[in-house]
């Protein structure tokens, strides 16, 4: 008798074309948009439901020389920001991929404004920012997605959800020769001479953040989508060589909660103390990196926001300073405040007391050694000067109306930065530094162009680096299809 009925269905398979293959569809719809308009057929793959990814969240991007710039005569020039960056750095990343980027983030703005995406402003990030950069889309990441993924449908690219992609496939000669995904239970082998890999980081991947990142603990608090890896994954099984493991975009103290508590969780007249009740860091530095890396340092890595009843009611009245939130604006009345900091006490997050004593034991902190920190600050305040960290007097408000108010703070990260080594085509390297060809990649999946911290003084380099780095990605890897036609 014949066993055929009892013997495993092999899994579907099929077959299809393109000439270049973009995986990922967030940054990767502006790789597959510029790769369609230099006249390539693109195939757009997403492991999700939907198109957007992280670019679908976003706020804002860094761009120079943009139309949006001229029009409002900010006079940002390409070599002063090239400049800034490698002086941050210490020229620790790439300058030819940093030149890259600078030099397309214009253009690019103007390609966005030709699709219709139009631009609220470019405002300060932080106060007294120079110069503006900080490109706004009416919409925000929203409308950029809408705008982009309607160029790629116009542009004859077709996008495949729900479509994990397995494994990129290279001939005998190590060129690419296509990939392999999987939609629902079909294996779909599809052939193509380029792929632009923008799958996002490894954000979401524990293993490889407690290996690349040493900080890294359970309650680092991801602020965007949870990325595996995938594509650091299967370019390292292509051959690539990596660069820039571990770095993150990280930002603290922040609170974990509601967005009007951290909104004055961090502004720069709060005092911010760790869990042994003393100062860390000065709390009117407004690069959210570099307040991380001084958390990074601290017990547990965590940390206090403490203030008063007075400074309190200057949120309420007066409203915020810094600029780094675009719920809450510089000048924005905090009215509903008192309202979610009694909501907060029920999540064990707040602490609002008349006695600097509970307050002490809340934190876990000594008394006597939390009232040494309160008075030797209240001294600074009192003098206007900052013996400690030299905070701009305009912050200093002493602590002594109670009630006094203590929020738990803690470290996030919007994402991971590096991995794949690149070129400033936005070609991946093997281990000799030999592109492998027709293999490109692009946004956080690459290295090269963050160094140990996040460029917060290029505001929104995450989000431009992965628009421009796809857009010079997707025009190389149409280029490279055609080119050897």
């Amino acid at each position: 008798m014949s066993s055929h009925r009892n013997s495993p269905r092999k899994p579907r398979a099929e077959t299809l074309e393109a000439e270049t293959v973009v995986i990922g569809a967030g940054g990767g719809l502006a790789a597959a948009a510029a790769a369609a308009e230099k006249g390539v057929r693109v195939l757009l793959l997403e492991k999700r439901k939907t198109v957007g990814g992280n670019v679908a969240m976003a706020g804002g991007f860094m761009a120079v020389g943009s139309p949006v710039q001229r029009r409002l005569k900010i006079d940002a020039r390409r070599k002063d920001l090239f400049e800034k960056v490698m002086s941050y750095s210490h020229w620790q990343v790439d300058p030819r991929i940093i030149g890259a980027f600078i030099d397309k983030s214009g253009d690019t703005v103007r390609w966005l404004e030709e699709m219709g995406l139009s631009f609220l402003d470019v405002p300060h990030f932080y106060t007294n920012q120079f110069p503006r950069i900080y490109h706004i889309p009416d919409g925000y990441g929203f409308a950029l997605t809408k705008a982009l993924l309607k160029k790629c449908k116009d542009m004859g690219v077709r996008i495949l959800c729900e479509t994990p992609v397995k494994r990129i496939l290279t001939d005998g000669s190590g060129s690419v020769s296509g990939v392999v995904a999987a939609k629902e239970s079909a294996s779909i082998r599809i052939s193509a001479k380029s792929v632009v890999i923008a799958t996002g980081g490894y954000s979401g991947n524990k293993e490889l953040l407690r290996k690349y990142y040493p900080p890294y603990t359970d309650d680092l608090r991801l602020y965007g989508l949870p990325n595996m890896g995938d594509g650091l994954h299967m370019a390292i099984q292509a051959g690539a060589a990596t660069e820039g493991l571990g770095v993150l975009l990280t930002m603290g103290p922040l609170f974990d909660g509601s967005l009007y508590v951290n909104s004055v969780a961090v502004e720069g007249n709060t005092m911010w103390v760790n869990n042994r009740g003393e100062r860390f860091v000065n709390e009117a530095s407004e690069i959210p990196a570099e307040t991380a890396n001084a958390l990074n340092r601290q017990p547990k890595k965590v940390s206090y926001a403490l203030f008063d009843e007075s400074i309190k009611r200057g949120f309420v009245e007066e409203g915020l300073v810094k600029a780094v939130d675009i719920h809450f604006p510089p000048g924005v009345r905090m009215t509903k405040l008192e309202k979610h900091l009694r909501k907060e006490i029920t999540n064990g997050k707040v602490k609002i007391s008349g006695s600097w004593e509970e307050i002490a034991a809340w934190i876990g902190a000594d008394y006597t050694r939390l009232m040494h920190t309160i008075d030797e600050y209240n001294t600074f305040c009192d003098r206007s000067q900052d013996d400690m960290f030299y905070k701009d007097r305009r912050f200093l408000q002493p602590l002594r109306t109670p009630p006094f108010y203590a929020l738990r703070c803690c470290q996030g990260f919007h994402g991971t930065i590096g991995g794949i080594k690149i070129n400033h085509r936005m070609e991946v390297l093997d281990n000799q530094d030999y592109p492998i060809p027709g293999l490109y990649a692009m946004g956080n999946d690459t290295g090269g162009w963050v160094s140990d911290t996040y460029y917060y003084v290029l505001a929104g380099t995450a989000l431009s680096f992965a628009l421009n780095s796809g857009r010079i990605a997707g025009e190389n890897a149409a280029e490279y299809v055609v080119g050897g036609a």
